[in-house]
């Protein structure tokens, strides 16, 4: 069963869509228990989940979908988990999907937070959460390299042209929020407009006979 351009492998027979809303709160839910760690860590499992076990998106798909979620106001990752949930069950997927990740992630962090308020001063606790920090920006970094590489690849096979762009808006992007303190709404939206342009501006070299 084909889902956009994934493949979707199953044998239930599937009445809401691709996939039960049931099934999708019980996958979301696995993931919320094990969203330690942030956002990338989180984002992480997602991708590895939608993308990588149950490809239910390919790599642009899901690069398509954050960079939605980006440029809209709100918790991004609830944004990507209800778009993948609409994409595949529809609006009881969305719904599922995101209860089943809210709900033990948020249980799990209203009883460590009662313990941590106990044992904080820990020497041995206070060492144990700054060795999650380089892990979790590890994943982060993993996470980056693997939703830029769909991106570049796509810009190399569309010219050298969409190439460049692509690498100079991730370099002003990187310089403008580290150096310059931009807004991250202005880099955003100033980075999907230059992007719209360039593309309307290369579309016609490419239909163009050579």
């Amino acid at each position: 069963m084909t889902v956009g351009n994934s493949q979707v492998r199953s044998k239930e027979p599937f009445a809401w869509g691709p996939v039960w809303p049931w099934r999708l709160f019980w996958i979301w839910a696995v993931i919320g228990a094990q969203s330690f760690g942030g956002g990338s860590a989180t984002l992480y499992l997602i991708r590895r989940e939608a993308v990588e076990r149950h490809g239910w998106l390919t790599d642009d798909d899901f690069s398509r979908y954050w960079g939605i979620c980006q440029i809209a106001p709100g918790i991004n990752i609830l944004g990507l988990v209800s778009l993948i949930g609409w994409r595949l069950a529809g609006a009881p997927g969305a719904l599922l999907s995101v209860c089943g990740l809210l709900l033990p992630s948020a249980g799990i962090t209203v009883g460590l937070t009662s313990i941590y308020a106990s044992v904080r001063e820990v020497p041995v606790v206070r060492a144990a959460i700054a060795g999650v920090v380089p892990a979790t920006v590890g994943l982060g970094l993993l996470l980056a390299f693997t939703m830029v590489r769909p991106l570049l690849k796509s810009a190399w096979s569309d010219g050298r042209a969409s190439t460049l762009v692509a690498g100079i808006l991730l370099l002003v992007s990187t310089i403008a929020a580290a150096l310059a303190r931009t807004p991250v709404l202005a880099i955003l939206w100033g980075a999907g407009a230059v992007s719209a342009v360039a593309q309307w501006q290369l579309a016609p070299r490419r239909r163009s006979p050579r």
